[in-house]
């Protein structure tokens, strides 16, 4: 493989290819939303799930020049134009560059949150799942076996470094399941009427609580940010290998 010249431009573009950022309609602004002071020269890239102080301040000291996110700091419409203004401020101040896709990165047959989370548990025959504005943005499959709960809480407990509450509403013992990141609550319907036995997800409110406990849905609850640092790491090698630059998962853990 030809080693490409390191610019943020350069590897925005291959994102945006990649993920086919401009073919997926989002709230986020996906693509390069900052960019550096340096004219675009790149040494070490930061993965990460959010565009936020704590995240970038970690990613300072890691001599990041270019960080790619889940979660941006441009949307439509914006959402607080003051912590983007700060945001957008310690970026600039610290020559550092911000790349951000969502939706194109959730939903992404290889790269994506949902087909990661779909490997690591080994689920097979996984299909197209969760519909998002339109779009069908995560995953369900079938286990090989019958599946205690907690096994698989466990399993995505050791592999994402992360607590997972899990909800019995259901079977004691599944065999398919439906996955989506993050926020993918509002998918738990479709998880009903596809007669799953198990809805994964990252975070719920408890509008969904009482519905899956209603429908004798099986909930596992494996946080936001832990089941959105996937997709990010996933990019990690692709990067590397086309341009030939450091890269670095930029850990900024949090219990939600």
């Amino acid at each position: 493989m030809t080693v490409k010249k390191a610019t943020s431009a350069g590897i925005a573009a291959l994102l945006n290819r990649t993920l086919r950022v401009k073919k997926i309609k989002d709230s986020s602004l996906n693509g390069l939303q900052v960019r550096s002071r340096r004219g675009g020269q790149i040494q070490r890239v930061g993965f990460a799930v959010d565009a936020c102080v704590s995240t970038f301040e970690k990613a300072s000291g890691l001599d990041v020049d270019l960080l790619v996110v889940h979660h941006g700091i441009k949307w439509r419409p914006r959402k607080d134009r003051e912590l983007e203004r700060r945001r957008t401020e310690y970026l600039k101040k610290h020559n550092m560059a911000l790349y951000a896709a969502h939706l194109p990165l959730d939903l992404h047959e290889e790269y994506g949150n949902n087909m990661q989370l779909c490997r690591l548990l080994n689920v097979r025959d996984p299909r197209k799942f969760g519909r998002y504005h339109g779009v069908r943005i995560g995953y369900a499959g079938t286990f090989s076996r019958a599946t205690g709960l907690d096994e698989v809480a466990e399993k995505l407990k050791e592999r994402l470094r992360t607590s997972c509450r899990v909800h019995r509403f259901g079977k004691d013992r599944v065999r398919s399941i439906g996955i989506v990141s993050g926020g993918g609550g509002s998918m738990l319907k479709e998880a009903c009427e596809s007669r799953l036995d198990c809805f994964l997800v990252g975070e719920i409110d408890l509008a969904v609580y009482n519905a899956a406990r209603e429908y004798g849905m099986n909930l596992i609850v494996a946080g936001h940010y832990a089941t959105e640092t996937v997709g990010v790491k996933a990019l990690m090698p692709l990067v590397r290998d086309a341009f030939g630059v450091d890269t670095v998962f930029v850990a900024d853990t949090k219990d939600l």
